[in-house]
């Protein structure tokens, strides 16, 4: 929601071509820009990523299945 918000307040200043868009258009493009990269960022590449660590982790013994980590707790108290 607050990219859409950023993007579309963003939009004019990049289409415009009126006085001061000169300077105007080389500082909106990176933050739209990034605002695009960061998006995918967080909606595609981490989501995909946390199983595959999380798999990694289970395998090398490094991270406890949940009802393991419980059957210890109960064990040590």
């Amino acid at each position: 929601m607050t990219v859409a918000v950023v993007m579309l307040s963003l939009a004019p200043i990049l289409w415009e071509s009126g006085i001061g868009s000169e300077v105007m258009k080389p500082i909106a493009a990176p933050i739209v820009r990034g605002m695009i990269t960061s998006t995918i960022h967080v909606l595609i590449l981490v989501p995909a990523f946390f199983p595959i660590m999380k798999e990694r982790a289970l395998r090398q013994g490094i991270l406890l299945e949940p009802s393991e980590a419980t059957f210890i707790q109960v064990l040590t108290i």
